[in-house]
């Protein structure tokens, strides 16, 4: 019998499965005495389709009147009172309410809630909303989380990316803390982080929550330029949840939501903290105090220079690099990469800083690992020397033909005779097994 996606009535099964009796025919008895059977008109009485209906539509209103009957009852008894007990059960209620909005048939969206309406954020919050954390912690241990003060209430400001709030995942960013344990919070952050530092085993949080929808953050690895402690720094909100870091390491940024304070961990390993902003550190640095905060001993100096005048300082484009070089090194992105193995390996740098010496010292270092190219000219070999000692030795026509044609990395001309890097010799290195190593020119790198 073949399928059909389309729902059937019982009528109409029955007269599908009464036609594949006859495909093929069938001689057996069995078949024979079901086919009977259905073809009965008793049996298609009984297959009739029976569509129920709802007795009524008011059972919500119903229940409140039999309430308002119960309630002039001096003495129930005990079933009356059992009964009055289920019918005043919200659950009940809103059964009830389900019924009656299916039978009289009405679909239409509901209105939305007073709790997602803004407008009616500051009037009071039915019981209801209001739910129970629970939270296992030892005694001491940080929960990985900070408070700010909103609205006269306590206000989750942050959670931090693995820790026991995070891991559990039941408190977000924007639920107000009411109870601790039974004791109400104030509206003191520091007393409340007090109150949950020195609570251990089961912690019970009553909370309101924020309804707020989390959207993940792009993660960012970056290297630091400079040594940071939290607890020698004012301005964090919490020093217990800072994290302290050397200049080197590489961090993971997990949060940038604070303009001032992000979340980051180290590479390494750990949990995370919170660590100043890019924005902040820059402020921090660049802050100068001013004449009347200097110190004792710079106050002569001032009385000297307080008649000259202030040398402004613009940004001039032909000074560029200049001002790159002041520039204040805070964080520096990075990219995390899967280990793989460096065909090439050009040495940048100006001239005279020692990249010919660099590149020779890897050589002799590792001769197994590094290899470089025999540069290419087209000057006479000298009295003592051959074909691919210390150049590769060519006609200048063939050079310059082979210029043309895009065959070198760089080129050159000095004293009349032509210089250049092939580009097949650093293939040849690569196909040797060994790392390329090259001091050309910067600007090759565009090629």
């Amino acid at each position: 019998m073949e399928s059909t996606e389309e729902a059937c009535s019982p009528n109409e099964a029955m007269q599908q499965v009464m036609q594949t009796f006859d495909i093929p025919p069938s001689s057996d008895l069995d078949l024979i005495f079901l086919k009977g059977i259905m073809e009965s008109p008793m049996a298609h009485e009984r297959m009739e389709e029976t569509r129920l209906e709802a007795v009524r539509e008011n059972n919500l209103q119903l229940v409140q009147e039999i309430l308002q009957d119960m309630a002039g009852v001096r003495d129930p008894s005990g079933a009356a009172a059992e009964l009055q007990k289920i019918l005043q059960e919200p659950h009940f209620q809103s059964l009830l309410q389900t019924h009656d909005s299916v039978a009289s048939k009405n679909y239409e969206t509901p209105p939305p809630s007073p709790l997602m309406d803004p407008t009616l954020s500051n009037q009071p919050v039915p019981p209801d909303a209001v739910r129970m954390v629970g939270v296992r912690k030892n005694a001491g241990e940080h929960l990985g989380v900070t408070f700010r003060v909103e609205g006269g209430e306590l206000v989750i400001a942050r959670i931090l990316h693995g820790g026991v709030i995070d891991q559990q995942g039941l408190l977000h960013v924007g639920d107000v803390i009411r109870e601790v344990n039974g004791r109400e919070v104030g509206n003191d952050p520091q007393a409340l982080q007090e109150m949950l530092r020195e609570a251990s085993g089961s912690v019970v949080l009553k909370i309101l929550p924020s309804y707020q929808q989390q959207h993940p953050l792009r993660q960012v690895f970056v290297k630091c330029h400079f040594s940071y402690d939290p607890s020698n720094d004012s301005l964090i909100p919490c020093k217990e949840a800072g994290l302290a870091f050397q200049a080197g390491d590489l961090l993971q940024i997990v949060n940038q939501e604070d303009p001032n304070w992000w979340q980051a961990c180290l590479v390494k390993g750990g949990t995370a903290g919170l660590i100043p902003s890019q924005l902040l550190e820059e402020k921090r640095k660049a802050f100068v105090k001013r004449d009347g905060e200097l110190g004792p001993n710079s106050s002569a100096l001032c009385g000297s220079m307080g008649g000259k005048k202030k040398k402004r300082i613009m940004y001039v484009t032909t000074k560029n690099a200049e001002f790159d070089r002041h520039e204040l090194l805070i964080y520096e992105e990075v990219a995390k990469m899967p280990p793989f193995r460096r065909k090439t390996l050009i040495l940048i740098g100006a001239q005279g800083v020692g990249r010919r010496s660099l590149k020779n010292k890897l050589l002799t270092s590792d001769p197994l690992r590094y290899g470089t190219t025999t540069p290419y000219t087209s000057r006479k070999r000298k009295e003592g020397e051959w074909d691919g000692q210390s150049y590769s030795f060519v006609s200048r026509a063939e050079m310059e033909q082979d210029i043309k044609a895009g065959r070198y990395l760089e080129h050159g001309e000095y004293e009349g005779n032509l210089y250049g890097t092939k580009i097949s010799s650093i293939q040849e290195v690569v196909a040797s097994g060994k790392m390329c190593v090259l001091d050309v020119n910067p600007q090759v790198r565009k090629k």
